[in-house]
């Protein structure tokens, strides 16, 4: 069965209720999103995202996660094109984030 159907979405394709997140989970969204494979560096900025999201009500705006995961902002677009904060929320399993246009 595809890991996604027991997942929840919202009508823009944001996962409803994170606690349905699982690493599993987040490589299946990283491949509709693009990214075939998640590296180390992909894994840091998820968790990253995934910790401070238990902390905060939105996920972080881009600046803190490059402030830190320790990695520029040129970086942080190489590893997720075309769209980073809006990749971010949906592959860490979040709603969309407050800093996503």
């Amino acid at each position: 069965m595809d890991i996604l159907s027991k997942v929840t979405f919202n009508e823009q394709g944001f996962m409803v209720d994170p606690s349905q997140w699982t690493k599993e989970v987040g490589v299946a969204l990283a491949q509709l999103e693009g990214l075939p494979e998640l590296t180390a560096a992909h894994w840091k900025v998820i968790e990253f995202c995934r910790e401070y999201s238990r902390k905060s009500v939105d996920s972080p705006a881009l600046r803190m996660i490059t402030a830190g995961v320790g990695i520029t902002t040129r970086e942080l677009f190489s590893l997720f094109p075309k769209g980073p904060a809006r990749k971010i929320a949906r592959i860490s399993g979040f709603e969309r984030s407050a800093s996503c246009v």
